[in-house]
């Protein structure tokens, strides 16, 4: 079964947040929606877990959607991005679209742009589906390199994967050259092979490039298929065979509506800790720790016994904490919920950890 898509939303307007949510979890794809309402927070989730698809805003407080859009082509270069937003200028546009983006659409207001909304999330959860690069509709990097090769073309083709640009030289569907970034030859043309998607354009031929692959086509591309495979059994190439790393534990306590992170730490340390979502865990663990040990003494010497729970309300968001022995769980919570609704998830979540 095909693992479920994950779409992130970021946006500092609550009212947004949870229209988008509603739309969006409608799909016929069903995917998992989460939201975030800052750009750290959003940074934290997706080095949580990969996500399909990123919806982002562009005006916000702290970390704007520049900023954040920066960050995700530098560390995840494949993930799908969509600029959404109430700024209807051009400027702006030009420069999403030069960092990578997939889409650049204004908030819609009426019905008919809520419905396009709608339909272009959905075209580009199922091209990511399938892959592809702009340029040349649903096809992949194989069947480019294949077609320019068999047809004995003298070409450059030019790939862009976010930030990051590779280039791929044949002559007489030979193939002569490779370069990405600092690498070059056999290990350039493997690198620019694991992309799944990004733009392709064709310039021209450059007769004097020197040859520095010596391979065959059908030869690299049989070697870059295999080490797709093994990336795709969770094999990660050059580091021993180790596998990817797993989705974290804490995920499944991250899923109930209005979490927005769940981490867990030892009462007095918080040194040592995991985590999901949160955006600065070791702060976050310190506190957690010496909260819960200075109420347990405090349980003590009253003689109420050990902590059960914790709610805090706040403008930025609430937290609750619960204990289980000598361990710890705290629990963020999206702002605008009640001690009320804090408490009844917070409960949720301690019996799915105790389980």
């Amino acid at each position: 079964m095909d693992a479920q898509k994950k779409i992130l939303i970021l946006d500092d307007e609550a009212q947004f947040l949870e229209l988008c949510q509603e739309l969006l979890s409608t799909l016929p794809v069903k995917p998992e929606v989460r939201t975030a309402s800052s750009g750290a927070h959003a940074i934290a989730l997706l080095e949580a877990e990969p996500y399909s698809l990123l919806l982002t805003d562009l005006r916000m407080p702290n970390m704007d959607g520049f900023q954040v859009l920066a960050i995700v082509r530098r560390r995840f270069p494949g993930l799908r991005t969509v600029v959404m937003t109430g700024v209807s200028d051009d400027e702006y546009r030009t420069r999403a679209y030069a960092m990578g983006i997939d889409l650049y659409l204004e908030k819609p207001k009426t019905a008919q742009e809520i419905k396009m909304f709608v339909d272009c999330v959905e075209s580009l959860l199922l091209r990511e589906e399938t892959g592809g690069f702009r340029g040349v509709q649903s096809k992949t990097l194989t069947d480019i390199v294949q077609m320019e090769s068999l047809s004995q073309s003298s070409v450059t083709l030019k790939f862009t994967n976010g930030p990051f640009i590779g280039k791929i030289w044949l002559l007489n569907g030979d193939l002569m050259d490779a370069e990405m970034g600092d690498l070059s030859g056999e290990e350039a043309f493997k690198k620019i092979m694991s992309w799944r998607s990004g733009t392709f354009e064709s310039l021209p031929a450059d007769p004097a490039r020197e040859r520095r692959i010596m391979n065959s086509v059908q030869g690299l591309l049989l070697d870059s298929a295999q080490m797709l495979d093994e990336i795709a059994a969770g094999e990660v190439p050059g580091s021993g065979g180790e596998k990817a790393k797993a989705a974290s534990p804490l995920a499944e306590l991250g899923r109930q509506p209005g979490v927005e992170f769940v981490l867990t730490t030892n009462i007095g340390k918080g040194r040592e800790f995991e985590h999901f979502g949160c955006d600065a865990p070791d702060k976050t663990a310190v506190w957690a720790a010496a909260t819960a040990e200075r109420f347990n003494q405090l349980g003590e010497k009253i003689k109420a016994g050990t902590l059960q729970q914790v709610i805090t309300t706040g403008s930025q968001r609430g937290a609750g904490l619960t204990t289980r022995g000598e361990k710890v769980l705290c629990a963020g919570f999206q702002r605008g919920r009640t001690a009320g609704q804090i408490l009844e998830a917070l409960k949720r979540i301690t019996a799915q950890w105790a389980s």
